[in-house]
């Protein structure tokens, strides 16, 4: 089984940052509104939001990476004789296999993260999947020159069998 390009692990850092800022976010806003009933009601000092602030970004980057070095480590891709398989999960484990038979187009995506850490993604679109947001086959990060490979090579495969 081949591993993503080093690069893939800011991706899900980045993923990661911005879902754990978004939950900080949320429980902020149940917390911190009777924060400030009490700064009304009684004497309050501000290092206790300044302080609650920190303790939440520390967690956001804690948390951040350890997911980031999880999904980096558990995601694998390999391909065979008779298609791509691709294995990835956390605490859930996903295993999925797409035929080249049911391949029909291959794109090569770099984003913003992607060019600034070097990688591209793979996205293989099949038959019968167009419905989600996301390919069926999605490889988020190989090297520029291995993206391509791969692309070629996956062209090669299902012209064949056309």
């Amino acid at each position: 089984m081949n591993k993503l390009h080093p690069g893939a692990r800011w991706l899900f850092r980045f993923n990661s940052y911005i879902i754990l800022i978004l939950f900080s976010f949320i429980i902020g806003g149940f917390i911190i509104p009777s924060l400030l009933v009490s700064l009304f009601t009684q004497s309050f000092s501000t290092g206790l939001i300044l302080s609650a602030i920190l303790i939440s970004l520390i967690f956001v980057i804690i948390f951040g990476e350890i997911y980031a070095r999880l999904a980096y480590n558990n995601w694998f891709y390999e391909f065979t004789d008779d298609g791509l398989r691709l294995e990835r999960g956390i605490i859930w484990k996903r295993y999925s296999n797409v035929p080249y038979e049911r391949i029909q187009n291959v794109d090569v995506h770099r984003g913003i993260i992607a060019r600034i850490f070097g990688f591209s993604s793979i996205m293989i679109q099949t038959a019968g999947y167009s419905a989600r947001a996301q390919s069926e086959g999605n490889i988020p990060a190989l090297s520029i020159n291995e993206s391509e490979k791969v692309r070629e090579f996956i062209m090669k495969k299902i012209t064949r069998r056309r």
